[in-house]
């Protein structure tokens, strides 16, 4: 099976890394280099096709190879290094040691890969130290960064990489890839794949998880039921806690599994005691559950904002009459109300007001504030109210 058959929607995209990994054996093409920047809107598919070019380059064959590929999956081949931030940023630290890697030779494949996940966290100062890095790589070294647009990376870093831009797939192709691959009904899938806007990763929670899908359904009939500040500060409240839950839902298994592969690698007994020498080693694991627990919160609140972005896009269709495909058809006697109950001007002001509550929670005002102000333009009385003031 090729390395390329469970990426979907990109098929420009897996012929100009196939060729490049094809080209990479032999003399210099113009093929293959060896800085690469993909770029595309989350859930296009990023990091599933830096894996798959992985694949490709470390076994030397354009489709890749079955034991290769089962080494990257696990990201335990010795010639693949991942930086990959639990936090909201990349610090220098963090690709010290990684840049020191790199300049290996490979040890049984035929590159060394360096994948540079969410690359648009690194800091300036980390760009700046990465930069002759990108410029000059070992001869055998391939540097694989992915971030949502080049406009995310300074212009020295974009100046030195060749840039692979992904499309958003369509419906259609997410909800194929969802029953092909994961074996979901495809009514489910497509509706999965649709409620999630073609982001892969939410189509697949949202397929193959109830929990997910009753928050996102519980969050949107929330928002249309806004009826005054007082309702707007209660359903803010709930949104944070709705966030918290997906957020535990996601990292709790994960850090589980994580503590107990740490004590079995240190030689501690379930149920043991952990020796005051070994501490240290537990606790640097313990902080970096939790700035992935604070990013992870911070994530479903970006989601939760998207998901009413989409509530609120159907509302517009709706007061405008266009034929378009409603995100949200299952809600579409709610989306009815809405649509009677204020102006389209006031529809275009709450989605306005959605993408400034996304700008501050990334500035780090308090979600809390951010959504509080967000869902007072998103009030919405009955027209027997209306008529009442």
């Amino acid at each position: 099976m090729s390395v390329w058959s469970e990426l979907t929607g990109q098929e420009q995209a897996i012929a100009v890394f196939r060729a490049a990994a094809e080209a990479s054996g032999g003399r210099a093409s113009q093929q293959m280099t060896h800085s690469w920047l993909i770029t595309g809107p989350p859930g296009s598919g990023r990091s599933n096709l830096a894996y798959a070019f992985a694949v490709a380059l470390i076994s030397g064959k354009p489709d890749g190879d079955e034991p290769t590929r089962i080494q990257v999956e696990a990201r335990s081949h010795p010639d693949l290094h991942v930086l990959a931030t639990e936090g909201v940023i990349i610090k220098r630290d963090d690709v010290r040691d990684i840049v020191k890697r790199s300049h290996f030779a490979p040890s049984i494949g035929r590159h060394r890969v360096i994948i540079v996940e969410d690359a648009d966290r690194m800091t300036e100062q980390t760009s700046n130290f990465l930069l002759k890095e990108l410029e000059e790589p070992p001869e055998r070294t391939v540097w694989i960064l992915c971030a949502p647009s080049e406009a995310d990376l300074i212009p020295t870093i974009r100046s030195r990489v060749r840039s692979v831009r992904l499309l958003m797939p369509s419906v259609a192709d997410v909800a194929d890839l969802l029953v092909r691959r994961d074996g979901v009904d495809p009514v489910l899938a497509e509706r999965s794949a649709r409620e999630a806007q073609s982001h892969i990763g939410m189509a697949h929670r949202l397929a193959t998880s109830e929990d997910a899908r009753r928050r996102r359904e519980e969050t949107l009939r929330l928002a249309l039921q806004v009826r005054s500040a007082a309702t707007a500060v209660s359903t803010a409240a709930r949104f944070l806690a709705i966030a918290g839950d997906d957020a535990k839902a996601i990292t709790a298994l994960r850090d589980a599994e994580e503590r107990e592969h740490a004590l079995h690698s240190l030689g501690i007994a379930p149920g043991q005691a952990v020796p005051p020498a070994l501490r240290p080693q537990i606790k640097a694991l313990e902080d970096d559950q939790k700035r992935r627990a604070t990013r992870s919160l911070r994530d479903g609140i970006d989601r939760i904002l998207v998901d009413l972005t989409s509530l609120y896009r159907d509302v517009l269709l709706l007061q405008l009459g266009a034929d378009v495909e409603l995100v949200n058809r299952e809600l579409v006697d709610e989306l009815r109300r809405a649509a009677a109950s204020v102006a389209p001007v006031r529809t275009l002001a709450t989605l306005d007001a959605i993408q400034e509550a996304r700008e501050r929670i990334e500035g780090n005002v308090a979600p809390a504030l951010a959504l509080e102000a967000m869902l007072v333009s998103a009030i919405r009385r009955p027209e027997s109210e209306r008529g009442a003031a």
